[in-house]
């Protein structure tokens, strides 16, 4: 997801130096903070995420607003 496509609201914290905002949007649709990422090496597998969730820099996921 590009940066110029997404909308942030207030922060909910840091992490490793960037924001955490409680929602971001994109393309009308609001995702909320849910958790960070699990780090393998240097990675972040794919598979910890769950449907339509979004793992954004540095490692934050965000599930969709029910």
């Amino acid at each position: 997801m590009a940066q110029s496509e997404t909308q942030r609201a207030p922060l909910a914290g840091n992490f490793l130096g960037q924001p955490i905002y409680q929602t971001i949007e994109s393309h009308s649709v609001t995702y909320i903070f849910d958790r960070i990422a699990e780090n393998i090496d240097g990675e972040f597998p794919l598979d910890q995420l769950g449907k339509d969730e979004l793992l954004i820099r540095p490692g934050l996921i965000y599930r969709p607003k029910v």
